[in-house]
């Protein structure tokens, strides 16, 4: 297969990138705005494959998304470019509207353009799948409610608003032109390469520094914790075999609370990393004692939990990593990356898009 993947130098969509060039003979177009959370760095172990080329285009941009799809000519697209953290969209929503809505909107018409001018052979296998996320879905009231495809969608903030916008739009390109789509939505993931601004990562990095750790109001908000690369299987598994028109919930089955997230990497960082054999840290007697708790954000979601019985029992799929397993993982990622880590916060990684080596 020729997959077109939008948004490919973020976090999820390096991931993907990273396992279909790895554990397939598929040929990979990454095709990507780089805002400031797109990372080329995240790319350089599969950038040397002849199975794989990049494109650095806006998915705004109508005659460009012609051209790419003209080009290459895709046998399916994985729709990940998107804005996706809440701060910001709170801060400034109007990039979220954008990209999220118009950005998703325009790659649609491209799609259905593209799509419409194949050959019978070549329209009947095509696929478009958009990776949304759970928070479209809102604020779970009980302590063991679940999201499920069919939950109703109650957004709460700019971000999940316009994620749900897309998804709406999806639908109804499927619905009014027969655009044959897959839509999955997604708990929040965590792993390697996440950027440092997504609270593990800063958790992290700030503790190595003995920073403060700040948590939102009394920590005790609940996600379901998915590891990046169990999603990135999923999302294959999906756009290889999911049926025409359905949604996919995919989760982790990890449902912690915020704080219970932060002691467990503080946890994991008094024992690889004794606050008494970092410098910066010595004065400290764990890496806890930096936990700080800060005014909640406006619209805080308390819970979200996913319910994947579908894609397990239609597409044989569950997760590999438990919490435990995948957190340590990421935690041992972050101590033995810290040049990766290092170009982001003084921001040479952007470089990478000038073709400066670095």
């Amino acid at each position: 297969m020729k997959i077109l993947i939008t948004g490919g130098a973020g976090f999820i969509g390096s991931a993907v990138i990273r396992n279909i060039i790895e554990n397939t003979n598929d040929f990979v177009i990454n095709l990507d705005k780089l805002t400031y959370a797109g990372n080329l760095e995240s790319l350089l172990e599969v950038t040397d494959s002849d199975r794989y080329v990049f494109e650095q285009v806006d998915i705004c941009n109508r005659v460009e998304l012609d051209r790419v799809l003209t080009e290459y000519k895709p046998d399916a697209i994985m729709h990940l470019a998107a804005e996706s953290h809440v701060d910001r969209s709170i801060d400034g929503p109007a990039e979220f509207i954008q990209t999220n809505i118009i950005g998703t909107f325009t790659l649609l018409e491209a799609a259905r353009s593209y799509w419409s001018a194949l050959g019978k052979d070549k329209k009947a296998l095509f696929r478009f799948h958009h990776i949304s996320t759970d928070e479209v879905y809102g604020d779970l009231e009980g302590a063991v409610d679940l999201f499920t495809e069919e939950t109703s969608y109650d957004p709460s903030s700019p971000y999940s608003a316009s994620k749900a916008s897309s998804d709406h739009l999806v639908r109804a390109w499927h619905r009014t032109y027969g655009l044959p789509i897959v839509i999955t939505n997604c708990s929040n993931n965590y792993g390697p390469y996440h950027f440092p601004e997504k609270l593990i990562p800063h958790v992290i990095l700030n503790a190595l520094e003995a920073k403060s750790l700040p948590i939102y109001g009394d920590g005790k908000q609940i996600r379901d914790w998915l590891y990046v690369e169990d999603h990135a299987h999923a999302l294959y598994k999906v756009v290889t075999e999911g049926s025409i028109g359905e949604t996919y919930n995919i989760g982790g089955h990890n449902e912690k609370t915020n704080l219970e997230v932060v002691n467990s990497l503080c946890s994991i960082l008094d024992e690889l990393v004794p606050v008494a054999s970092n410098e910066q840290t010595k004065h400290l007697t764990s890496y806890t004692d930096l936990i700080v708790f800060v005014k909640d954000r406006p619209g805080h979601d308390v819970r979200y939990a996913i319910d994947a019985t579908k894609i397990d029992k239609e597409l044989n799929w569950i997760p590999k990593e438990s919490f435990e397993t995948g957190i340590r993982k990421t935690v041992l990622w972050y101590l033995n990356n810290k040049k990766w880590c290092q170009h982001i916060q003084d921001g040479t990684y952007k470089g990478e898009r000038l073709g400066i080596q670095l």
